[in-house]
């Protein structure tokens, strides 16, 4: 017997999830919780979650396309093959991990995206005046992006905004389709790994999957309507809650 409650909860946390990686990243902090919540260990899950919001990157990539343009003069498609070679090792290094080192380490994971965030303009108007960052800072912050990006996947898109942010000195709104073509890519990677690793719950993960293409699609519509200053507050307030979330149930619960 179909149990409709449950397709539901999980096609409407694929939907959410879909949806704000669209608009600043850290759609996994929707996924996620959804899919433990529904019985799955944190490791499954977090695969399970980068394999569901797949589809809803590319659909979020495919709207985004005409704003694709190189990131302090590297190329998409060179970015884009960093990012996935990185990706591959840190989807392996998951695989390695126990659940219960896991639900340790992604705290600090989101602290760090929730501070670089918030360090947002200021942090790269100092960058400025003590260094010139160039195009290989750039691909060496990819590299570990990559890994990250493998490895978790919560945020990704958020820490992108970071460190790009950081080094070029650019808003939100204007890294939001490199952005999401980066994520989409380190998630391919990940999906590669986690498929052939037998770590994906199926069951949860395909009425996750259709909601997350639904949700990918509408908020790139909508994300680039939006005002930068609103962007960055919302992905503010998203890693801020959920770091809290997350730290709660690492070392307190």
């Amino acid at each position: 017997m179909i149990d409709w409650t449950f397709l539901a909860l999980a096609a409407a946390g694929g939907f959410v999830g879909g949806a704000m990686n669209a608009l600043a990243g850290g759609g996994s902090f929707s996924t996620m919780p959804t899919l433990i919540a529904l019985g799955l260990p944190s490791t499954i899950a977090n695969a399970t979650s980068n394999v569901a919001l797949q589809p809803a990157a590319m659909a979020s990539v495919w709207a985004y396309r005409h704003g694709l343009e190189p990131v302090m003069g590297v190329s998409m498609r060179r970015m884009a093959a960093l990012t996935f070679v990185f990706a591959l090792l840190g989807s392996i290094l998951l695989f390695l991990t126990p659940p219960r080192a896991f639900d340790l380490i992604v705290p600090w994971l989101l602290l760090t995206a929730t501070l670089a965030i918030a360090g947002g303009r200021h942090a790269s108007d100092w960058l400025a005046r003590i260094a010139r960052p160039g195009p290989r800072a750039l691909m060496g912050a990819q590299a570990v992006l990559g890994i990250y990006g493998g490895y978790f996947g919560g945020g990704i898109g958020m820490m992108l905004t970071a460190a790009w942010g950081l080094l070029s000195g650019r808003n939100p709104a204007q890294l939001a389709a490199p952005r999401t073509l980066m994520l989409a890519t380190a998630n391919a990677a990940a999906t590669l790994v986690f498929v052939v690793t037998g770590m994906v719950a199926w069951a949860q993960c395909v009425p996750m999957l259709l909601g997350g293409i639904v949700g990918g699609w509408s908020g790139a519509i909508i994300g680039r309507k939006l005002p930068a200053g609103l962007i960055r507050v919302w992905t503010l307030l998203l890693t801020s809650v959920t770091t809290l979330v997350f730290f709660w149930r690492g070392y307190i619960v």
